[in-house]
């Protein structure tokens, strides 16, 4: 990822994204940057090497804030975007929610995460298998304001993981708008249009553009 001089940037036109992926960045600006036209997004990881904010939040919108003031913290800048999301399982009483991607006891340990949610599954019969992956997506300023959005990609969990796309819990994800087909075989483009973080971003958009 390049590196940019923060001093260039023009902090009224400016949002930095609380992320190290690029990928994300994109997404992102595909969908803000219709409401925020003038807006340049830039990631948090080109404008330094920054560590990870301390995620120790009670819902998704608490550490989706928390990394975005720490991306403001970081940059100095006036505006920051970033989002928290994870899988959210009826069965399991909403587990692992925000435990997501340490819910095995590592973080981003996706193979022990996606073995321990089968066993948890293990003996609950198909029609509660219910479950949707949740994002949320806050936009701060320095002045302390926010605006968040919220969004959700209802679906099922299968019994062995399929497909080699995406991550995390993908695999075992059968999102109910493709039927027979779980989330991890699904080209990105596809799952872009139906992921939880694009209806948050859209969620978040029409806020913006109101």
């Amino acid at each position: 990822m390049a590196f940019i001089d923060i001093s260039t940037l023009d902090p009224a036109k400016t949002i930095v994204v609380s992320t190290g992926n690029a990928h994300k960045v994109v997404e992102i600006e595909e969908i803000l940057g219709k409401v925020l036209p003038e807006v340049r997004f830039v990631a948090l990881g080109e404008l330094g090497d920054f560590p990870d904010a301390v995620e120790d939040g009670e819902t998704f919108f608490d550490n989706a804030l928390i990394k975005a003031r720490y991306a403001l913290a970081c940059t100095g800048l006036a505006m920051a975007v970033a989002d928290d999301s994870g899988l959210c399982v009826d069965a399991l009483g909403g587990a692992p929610g925000v435990w997501s991607a340490r819910w095995a006891g590592e973080h981003g340990a996706d193979d022990a995460n996606n073995e321990k949610l089968m066993r948890e599954m293990a003996d609950v019969p198909e029609p509660e298998r219910t479950a949707r992956f949740h994002s949320s997506v806050v936009l701060a300023y320095a002045d302390g304001s926010v605006l968040s959005g919220e969004g959700d990609c209802e679906g099922r969990i299968g019994y062995t993981p399929v497909g080699t796309n995406g991550f995390g819990y993908d695999p075992l994800f059968l999102p109910d708008d493709t039927p027979g087909r779980t989330m991890a075989q699904l080209e990105l483009a596809e799952k872009n249009t139906i992921s939880h973080r694009f209806h948050a971003l859209v969620d978040l958009a029409s806020k913006l553009g109101a």
